[in-house]
């Protein structure tokens, strides 16, 4: 299916958070009265991610079912299920839904899966993760951000998760390969150690780019990859040794 050539906006700039929230979608006072997590949330899946072509069930479904307000500070909670990405400290953002709803999409996960995030942020992308795959491995390099993720999927029950922090540009060799790969922050290139990881007919998301980024989802057969652009985006960079590196 075409989608539409929009560029969704994933920056830590609290100005562009602000644009962001102009563009298409509903702003959070459209959404509900406040505190009203589980109308925001209905409103949100069907008028940012089904409305713009997310249609996989499962996937609507883990977004209908984990509560992103649980994932960001205290004091955003209301904004929570606004068609925008927001802070979640360390110069880090969690991400638009839309974009997380979309790139879970491209996996095309079935349910016995095992996954690999680099990049856990606040933890709500795993945790949609958690919901329709069998295991899921997630890295984060700032490890403050690690622990209170590792302690928020904890307390919420979450037990096929596993959090750790290090240079998700290595991955994680010592439990791959993988069915699937996301990645939530951009490289300029695509990392090797990470197409060394993916299992034979696996999929991997993510964007690559500088000032110019573009989403992409590769698919490994026969040793070769194939990659397709879907849509320009911008997220927050890869960092780490390893991207410096290049390996």
């Amino acid at each position: 299916m075409m989608r539409s050539k929009v560029f969704y906006i994933l920056t830590i700039s609290t100005c562009l958070l602000f644009l962001a929230n102009c563009t298409e979608g509903k702003r959070v006072s459209e959404l509900g009265p406040k505190g009203d997590f589980k109308t925001m949330r209905e409103k949100m899946v069907e008028t940012q991610i089904k409305a713009r072509g997310v249609k996989d069930p499962r996937v609507l479904s883990a977004m209908l079912k984990v509560e992103r307000h649980l994932f960001i500070p205290k004091d955003l909670e209301n904004s929570a299920y606004s068609d925008q990405p927001l802070p979640i400290g360390e110069g880090q953002t969690i991400s638009q839904p839309y974009i997380v709803g979309l790139m879970t999409e491209l996996l095309e996960l079935k349910g016995n899966e095992k996954v690999l995030e680099v990049g856990t942020g606040s933890g709500y992308q795993a945790a949609i993760l958690a919901e329709l795959a069998k295991e899921v491995y997630t890295i984060e390099i700032v490890e403050t951000l690690a622990t209170s993720a590792r302690n928020r999927l904890l307390e919420l029950g979450y037990q096929n998760i596993n959090v750790k922090a290090g240079d998700g540009y290595l991955g994680w060799p010592e439990a791959a390969p993988f069915d699937a790969i996301i990645v939530t922050c951009a490289p300029d290139h695509i990392p090797n150690p990470l197409l060394e990881q993916l299992k034979e007919g696996g999929r991997m998301v993510l964007p690559v780019g500088t000032y110019t980024q573009e989403l992409k989802r590769i698919v490994k057969r026969s040793g070769k990859i194939e990659v397709r652009d879907t849509i320009p985006v911008i997220f927050v960079p890869m960092t780490g040794d390893g991207v410096k590196k290049k390996n």
